[in-house]
């Protein structure tokens, strides 16, 4: 399967080996996400597991920023009145980040996080989904949910709690405490901490180290690893969405997004 040619917020590479580069490429916006970024994004992954070209996937983001989350938008009016209101808004536009979640969570083959700079609340969520998270040591991670009024979301109420532990769990989730690379590692999020001026060499130089084995296998070991906590994680996500959409849609969220912007 060659790469799809639509998928314009995304720069994405095949290299030696089969290893795919997905890498969000809004570095003017900060690689924001917007319902755009979502669909294109979900596809890309869903390209990715099906392309037998494809063993490996290395997720980064193309400028300073990994990605700086959710873009903060208030619907039009336009929008409010073709979806009956703030709620049938975000159940529209919650269909393409629902696809992220469930392609990342069902993703077949390994899957790494190269976590290149500030990494923000769905930047962060979706990165713990993944197999592998690298980081550079200028990278930084946080989630402010609270501040807007939001909720958890991606499964990160379940998977990071698990991770991390609770109370450093509860500080990224509910206090929206910064976390550095060095911090995230202490909290066996990142696996390993490179060099800006190295960081993709080194990165890639793993993935394709893992490219070059068995395929099978891999997709194999990674189902015993992931099987058990696929459909726990995917119900789970269904609940925080949910949730997530009642939270975004409620009056004290627009208002604490109207204070912010």
């Amino acid at each position: 399967m060659s790469i799809p040619t639509d998928l314009d917020t995304f720069d994405i590479k095949i290299l030696e080996h089969g290893v795919a580069v997905i890498a969000f490429n809004r570095p003017k916006r900060y690689n924001a996400l917007n319902p755009t970024v979502y669909d294109q994004w979900g596809r890309a992954l869903e390209w990715a597991a099906k392309s037998d070209d494809v063993r490996v996937v290395v997720l980064t983001g193309n400028g300073k920023y990994f990605s700086s989350g959710q873009e903060l938008t208030i619907p039009s009016s336009e929008d409010l009145e073709n979806h009956g209101g703030p709620e049938g808004v975000f159940k529209q536009r919650a269909v393409f980040t629902q696809k992220v979640i469930t392609e990342l969570i069902y993703f077949p083959k390994l899957i790494i996080a190269a976590v290149q700079g500030p990494a923000i609340g769905f930047g962060v969520t979706s990165v713990a989904i993944c197999d592998v998270v690298y980081a550079t040591p200028e990278a930084t991670f946080n989630t402010p949910f609270m501040q807007f009024g939001f909720c958890a979301e991606a499964c990160s109420s379940i998977i990071l709690p698990r991770v991390m532990g609770y109370s450093r769990a509860n500080e990224m989730l509910l206090m929206g405490h910064k976390f550095t690379a060095q911090e995230m590692k202490e909290a066996n999020v990142v696996a390993r901490i490179f060099p800006q001026e190295t960081f993709m060499q080194e990165v890639l130089k793993l993935a394709t180290a893992a490219a070059k084995f068995p395929p099978q296998a891999m997709k194999d070991t990674k189902a015993l690893i992931r099987d058990r906590e696929q459909k726990l994680f995917h119900e789970h996500s269904i609940r925080e969405m949910d949730l997530l959409g009642v939270r975004m849609s409620s009056d004290e969220s627009a208002q604490a997004i109207m204070e912010f912007m």
